[in-house]
């Protein structure tokens, strides 16, 4: 009879779906600050991403980016630092906080910052990032903005020449973008906008204002988005659950339904069978673990998408994308461990705020 009921325990346990591990607890805000804290100050490798316009150009990351210049490239770094003081805001008992919070305070001073916007100023790196860096460094600014923390307040002054210096330079970009960029990398625009839609919502009307527009201009008229093309092998942004999901915060919720239903028709009804989770098959490949990245980005525009239609379908697949790749997040290997943690973290937020809608 034991053995009896160890096999119908084994069988129910198999029969039953597993607990999604999508709640920011402190176990997991430690496990992804980690991550985040062991690379901002983490030099090298790195990947500088600029224009050479000459000699003079030749520099360490430290010296062209005495604040972004660790987790391997500067809009990682960027997101680092916005995942650490997410996570600080959240969690008084967080591991290794006052270390955590005396990097921050070394790096984000008002003289690392004015060099910062110094950099922009060359004529040959203007452009620099965009748009993908810029949006995450308002969604930086917000991070700062919205922490109770005490020591959040001066950093959070010392950002805003850079701050401004990036909006504007968002908002004149989507101004003379005449077609959107819809690949599943760094130039995505409906990423940019999503991001930097949630702080100049709160903090920039016009450039709020912008993005309402745009995002019309651009997708309003779309229909039937392949998804089913969907990933590439070296996505790790959804090019339509990204737009649906900006879509979602820019329009009405009647006329996001009605548009919803003809951008993605029948997604709504059985998501689950229109979209697994990706698997990377190198995670050593830097390229090919944006995949893990794409899981998160799934479970993030998924969250939104549930929260602002109510479909708990859209919340449980968004789940499944998250736990997927959650578990594998630990692989040992750099070329994930210096970003995923960010887009984990932004992953769980969005899909506690669905849940607690």
């Amino acid at each position: 009879m034991k053995h009896l009921a160890i096999v119908l325990l084994l069988i129910l346990a198999k029969c039953l779906p597993l607990q999604s591990q999508s709640k920011l607890e402190l176990k997991k805000a430690n496990y992804l600050s980690s991550f985040a804290a062991s690379c901002i100050t983490q030099e090298y490798p790195n990947k500088p991403g600029h224009v050479l316009g000459g000699d003079d150009g030749l520099l360490p990351p430290r010296v062209m980016h005495p604040v972004f210049y660790g987790c391997f490239d500067w809009h990682s770094a960027v997101h680092g630092h916005w995942t650490l003081v997410t996570l600080l805001s959240r969690y008084d008992a967080l591991n290794e906080r006052d270390e955590i919070v005396s990097k921050l305070k070394q790096l984000l001073t008002e003289e690392n910052i004015a060099r910062e916007v110094v950099y922009f100023d060359d004529p040959n790196n203007r452009d620099f990032e965009r748009p993908y860096g810029w949006a995450w460094l308002l969604k930086l600014d917000q991070a700062l903005a919205e922490s109770d923390e005490v020591w959040s307040t001066e950093l959070h002054q010392n950002l805003q020449p850079l701050t401004r210096l990036i909006s504007g330079k968002m908002s004149e970009f989507l101004l003379k973008l005449n077609y959107p960029i819809r690949v599943g990398e760094h130039t995505n625009v409906a990423f940019a906008m999503s991001l930097a839609y949630d702080w100049a919502a709160k903090y920039d009307a016009g450039l709020a204002e912008t993005i309402r527009k745009r995002a019309s201009d651009y997708f309003l008229i779309d229909k039937a988005c392949p998804i089913g093309w969907e990933p590439g092998g070296f996505d790790f942004i959804s090019p339509c659950l990204q737009e649906a999901a900006l879509m979602a915060k820019v329009l009405d919720k009647k006329t996001f339904r009605q548009w919803f239903g003809n951008f993605l028709p029948g997604f709504a009804k059985n998501p689950a069978a229109m979209l697994r989770p990706a698997e990377s098959p190198d995670r050593t490949d830097g390229k090919m673990a944006h995949l893990d990245g794409l899981n998160f980005n799934r479970a993030w525009c998924l969250a939104e998408l549930a929260k602002a239609t109510g479909n708990p379908k859209l919340l449980q697949l968004a789940k499944t994308h998250f736990d997927y790749s959650f578990s594998k997040m630990d692989s040992g290997e750099y070329a994930g461990a210096h970003w995923l943690a960010s887009f984990a973290t932004l992953a769980l937020i969005k899909l506690e705020a669905a849940e607690n809608h």
